[in-house]
């Protein structure tokens, strides 16, 4: 009323739209869509689209109640696109009081998908049933990108994602699994050569999320095997649904896009009774497709930049076997190394602007977390932050030749932090590397040396791509005795390009 009396539109769009919730809460659907209709009308004669978009999203639930699934589908896209030019504004007003935040726009692309994926299963042809399945994904993709570029708080996925194309043709033997947690159950959408098919699991997501972090705790610990019924239920509800598909189209590697919780676990030791996944398919995870580019590594060009540790800095311990990794690199393909007190801040940033290197490998104590501030590499002078590293392997976004790879060795991420894994995708991507390679805990030094060193002596084979020469280097360690627990070599993810 005072609103009304002020002529104040953007109160009063507000106050009618909160009203039309508070109706909406108590199933009175048709008050609620009267008052959420002319909330919108107003927002929309005062050019407010910090809260038309609230409307619209709320609009879109009120139709999905009432059985217009259309009309709902139709509203959802509108609020999607009103909140897309103002989200970075509303995400940081989220911190500073109760208006919106990161988490509070999730929901609206999540129950678009949802609105979309039900439209698929009441839509008779082939053709128009893969249209609404292709719409549910690029949902899911939309946030995903939101939600990086929430990670970093700036632009630059955009500007990464600008140059991409989206590739629905992949390889003939790759297939992309894409698993959308909803609260009462996952679906999963795979893209294999013939079309998106979707699989219906029926496990609501707080039980995945409480089998993957049980899986994420035990895996680590080397000296027992408890992680192995939780590897063999995470299997049944991933894997095992897709298993005919995949053998019908003799699929080789697998592509995850994970969300939330998925992302912390190492897939290649999900286990289906007799052997481990990686034994299967050659694995990889991008943070999302439009997020990736799709071009093969282009060998006749690759030139290395090897900067590590093996010394004790900071009060941090020595990783004697670096030296190890830095000289199977020097054997296999020459290039140049920063070691020690040679790996300096400045010194990297004056031989990455100046030296033309295709790919970055550095082996140092490092951490991933969610807070973006409170991640980094160690030097031999400092602590390299993402914003530093990111400006570093920035300077290539300019040039013609991305940076093919930045392998981080030596680091983790935090257990249980969904996000640290975007700063691992993240900073390849939005610094314009085409694929990372890095692990989600930190290994004995050895195994890991072993490891990355059998990695790039895989990749010298032209007719093997990224994924399979990590899958190779996997089963080598899987194959040894003393390396064959999970601990070891699971824990290496590659991340982004795969080919």
């Amino acid at each position: 009323t005072i609103a009304e009396q002020q002529g104040d539109k953007r109160t009063l769009s507000y106050a009618l739209g909160y009203l039309g919730h508070l109706y909406e809460t108590e199933f009175r659907m048709d008050e609620a869509l009267q008052l959420t209709r002319r909330a919108l009308f107003v927002a929309q004669s005062v050019d407010a689209p910090e809260s038309l978009y609230r409307w619209q999203w709320q609009l879109g639930r009120l139709l999905a109640a009432t059985g217009q699934l259309d009309n709902a589908i139709t509203s959802y896209r509108q609020a999607a696109s009103t909140l897309q030019p103002i989200r970075v504004e509303i995400t940081q007003v989220s911190s500073e009081g109760p208006i919106a935040g990161p988490d509070s726009i999730k929901p609206l692309f999540f129950e678009l998908a949802d609105l979309l994926l039900q439209r698929a299963s009441l839509t008779d042809g082939e053709k128009a049933a893969q249209g609404y399945l292709l719409a549910a994904r690029d949902a899911i993709e939309a946030y995903k990108t939101a939600e990086l570029r929430d990670y970093f708080k700036d632009d630059c996925v955009d500007a990464a994602r600008a140059k991409l194309t989206t590739f629905d043709r992949l390889s003939p033997e790759t297939a992309v699994i894409y698993p959308i947690m909803f609260a009462s159950r996952l679906e999963l959408l795979v893209s294999l050569p013939s079309g998106l098919q979707r699989i219906l699991v029926e496990v609501p997501a707080d039980r995945l999320t409480q089998e993957i972090r049980a899986f994420r705790r035990l895996v680590e610990k080397r000296t027992t095997r408890e992680y192995l019924p939780h590897a063999q239920q995470l299997y049944d509800w991933l894997i095992r649904p897709l298993e005919t598909e995949l053998a019908r189209h003799q699929i080789t590697t697998l592509v995850l896009v994970p969300d939330s919780a998925l992302r912390t676990i190492p897939l290649a030791a999900l286990h289906d009774g007799s052997s481990f996944l990686i034994k299967k398919f050659a694995l990889a995870m991008t943070p999302g497709i439009t997020l990736t580019d799709p071009r093969p590594l282009n060998r006749s060009t690759l030139r290395f930049l090897t900067a590590g540790l093996t010394k004790s800095v900071q009060g941090f311990p020595p990783l004697p076997y670096v030296a190890e990794e830095v000289a199977s690199i020097e054997e296999l393909y020459k290039g140049d190394q920063l070691l020690n007190d040679a790996f300096r801040t400045g010194r990297l940033e004056r031989e990455l602007r100046d030296g033309g290197y295709s790919v970055l490998h550095i082996g140092t104590h490092g951490k991933f977390s969610t807070d973006v501030e409170d991640s980094f590499l160690l030097t031999f002078d400092g602590k390299l932050t993402m914003q530093r590293l990111d400006h570093l392997v920035g300077l290539f976004r300019f040039r013609e030749e991305p940076l093919e790879l930045l392998t981080l060795s030596a680091c983790q991420t935090g257990v249980g932090d969904d996000r640290a894994a975007l700063g691992l995708a993240g900073v390849a991507l939005k610094a314009g590397a085409r694929s990372a390679l890095a692990t989600l805990w930190f290994i004995n030094d050895e195994a890991s040396a072993t490891l990355i060193s059998e990695f790039y002596r895989q990749l010298r084979n032209p007719s093997l791509s990224k994924a399979v020469a990590l899958q190779r280097a996997q089963m080598k360690l899987l194959d040894d005795r003393i390396y064959e627990h999970p601990a070891y070599w699971s824990p290496f993810l590659l991340l982004n390009n795969w080919l």
